[in-house]
């Protein structure tokens, strides 16, 4: 017999689904939701009858469901699709629709359940238990609600946000923080500077405000912290030296620790070369100590250490000390998490001609390894990113007596942290939008202001924003002695050796399998800004554990 499978239960697919049965053909429904019938099901009331949507499906939900052609799955997703020769061969999986198998439909489940989802029989209009009946009219029993919470969905690595908030709420801190180090082994870093998409996707919004998701992370860090320095909790023990397969990480950013933590914890002995004399990478070298302080970043490089990871520190790879000889070296698997340090030119003219313009990066990781040299009067930084927010705030701090940024939008589409955009004009940092700077003056060899366009804002361009329109006449200049571009950054990819056969794309970042991490070089991994470009720690994190988990696999086949 000929089978057909029908993903979705809306009328024109059960319309469909009786047409071929009744020819013969045996029929697979397939239905994602709990209740079939689709969006019709869910309707009070049809158009122009006003007749109860139900009655125009009842019946042929009734035949679909009696049919002996036709088998009806609720709850089932189709997870792969392979033609073989002349036919398909699907994956589907199915979700349990009770309990367990004595459910007797008591409801007194329901009436106790203390979790309370939104209802998406009723596109959330209503909350539900997380036990309960679906619509009668598909005679669905008892399920079990089982969709990812939005937080949880939304956090790039995962983490159980809700178990995390439960155990916190039950005083159970340290429990709290060992769910957070399952999928997250930098919390007490995260807790200070993530983004946190899991509060912009809380439901609790619509009710009140979002749940402080964030600052709980850091809540619990800085007590296992307190612990520690008051001598009530001992450190990991140090783990002794694994006998498995040597892997070479490159870079002591987020990415790269994470991938030393989860092979660490695998067996594995991770040893990470890092270029510059402290870990972190961007954390340590590029975001300011009042926002992350540094003994956080040591203490929990410190614990990955303790996993039977081995940092070098001022170690470069590069022309003395290359991938090739790494792997000569007996490492069996190289890691590269380099980051994206390498500012990108403002392409304007005079932009090469004179003293007193300093990128960023550049400008930033002089700070925080020391260098504390009042860098100039008057500073512009042009950007909207964190990293110049970051520069002006530091300015600011370092006695720069009028600091200015100039941002091309206007400040809604600023990608800058806007808790950030905010503290740096409460201390006192010059927002102006709609500029685009135009050209760098200056005399005698230094720069002494920059000529700039009043804009407006146009048509939605690749990134998702409208793009700035110069305004003809509208030039104006302004005077300064420091300039530091912070208009975004891209991997510094020239330590590589000649011949090194890497795919790297146009914006000299690594081409990589995004399921893996794995690069076109077998033996070869890559993750985090050195893959995407500059983008957020957590997502670093991410990548940081797709990678580890490459790496396991291709190491054990």
């Amino acid at each position: 017999m000929d089978k057909v499978l029908i993903i979705g239960t809306g009328i024109a697919s059960l319309t469909a689904a009786m047409d071929l049965a009744e020819k013969g053909i045996y029929v697979y429904l397939l239905e994602k939701e709990a209740f079939a019938g689709g969006l019709l099901s869910k309707l009070n009331t049809v158009f122009p009858d006003d007749d109860p949507s139900i009655c125009k499906i009842a019946d042929l939900l009734f035949s679909a469901r009696n049919h002996p052609n036709i088998e009806l799955m609720t709850l089932a997703k189709l997870k792969s699709l392979k033609p073989e020769e002349t036919k398909f061969k699907a994956k589907i999986h199915l979700e349990s629709k009770r309990t367990n198998d004595d459910c007797n439909l008591c409801d007194r489940c329901a009436e106790v359940c203390p979790a309370k989802p939104f209802n998406t029989f009723n596109e959330g209009l209503s909350l539900r238990t997380a036990i309960d009946t679906s619509n009668p009219y598909s005679e669905e029993v008892y399920y079990i609600e089982k969709e990812t919470p939005a937080c949880i969905e939304a956090c790039p690595v995962h983490i159980d946000i809700r178990k995390y908030i439960g155990l916190i709420a039950s005083r159970d801190y340290l429990g709290a923080l060992n769910v957070i180090r399952e999928k997250n082994p930098l919390p007490g870093i995260c807790g200070r500077v993530c983004n946190h998409p899991c509060e912009t996707a809380c439901n609790r919004k619509k009710y009140d405000e979002a749940i402080s998701i964030d600052a709980l992370k850091r809540f619990v860090s800085d007590y296992e912290l307190a612990l520690y320095r008051e001598g009530k909790l001992s450190p990991l023990p140090i783990k002794a030296p694994s006998t498995k397969e040597k892997v070479a990480i490159i870079g002591a950013g987020p990415a790269g620790l994470t991938v030393a933590h989860d092979l660490a914890k695998m067996g594995y002995r991770p040893t990470i070369f890092e270029r510059a004399p402290v870990p972190g990478g961007m954390l340590w070298l590029c975001i300011p100590e009042y926002r992350l302080p540094r003994d956080i970043i040591q203490v929990e490089t410190e614990q990955i250490e303790r996993l039977g990871t081995e940092i070098i520190y001022n170690h470069p790879i590069g022309s003395e000390h290359s991938l090739d000889d790494l792997r000569r070296e007996g490492f069996k698997a190289i890691f590269i998490g380099v980051g994206a340090h390498k500012g990108l030119k403002l392409r304007i003219p005079g932009e090469d001609d004179f003293k007193g313009l300093l990128d960023c990066i550049i400008y930033l990781t002089r700070v925080n390894l020391g260098d504390k040299t009042k860098p100039g009067k008057k500073v512009i930084v042009i950007g909207g990113g964190n990293s110049a927010i970051d520069s002006a705030r530091v300015s600011l701090r370092l006695g720069c007596d009028e600091v200015y940024i100039l941002y091309r939008r206007s400040r809604l589409e600023m990608p800058a942290n806007s808790w950030e955009v905010d503290a740096a004009e409460d201390e006192g940092v010059n927002l102006h939008f709609l500029i685009i700077p135009e050209k760098i003056i200056g005399e005698n060899g230094r720069v002494t202001g920059i000529r700039c366009l009043k804009s407006k804002l146009g048509k939605l361009d690749a990134s998702g924003r409208r793009q700035p329109v110069p305004i003809p006449g509208s030039e104006f200049e302004i005077e300064c002695d420091l300039i530091i571009p912070a208009i975004s950054q891209e991997p510094d990819v020239s330590w590589l050796a000649a011949g090194h056969g890497l795919e790297i794309s146009k914006w000299n970042s690594f081409n990589i399998n995004t399921r893996t991490g794995q690069t076109n070089i077998p033996h070869i991994f890559a993750g985090g800004d050195a893959v995407t470009g500059p983008q957020t720690v957590i997502k670093a994190i991410a990548a940081g554990h797709i990678a580890a988990e490459g790496i396991d696999k291709y190491l054990s086949n």
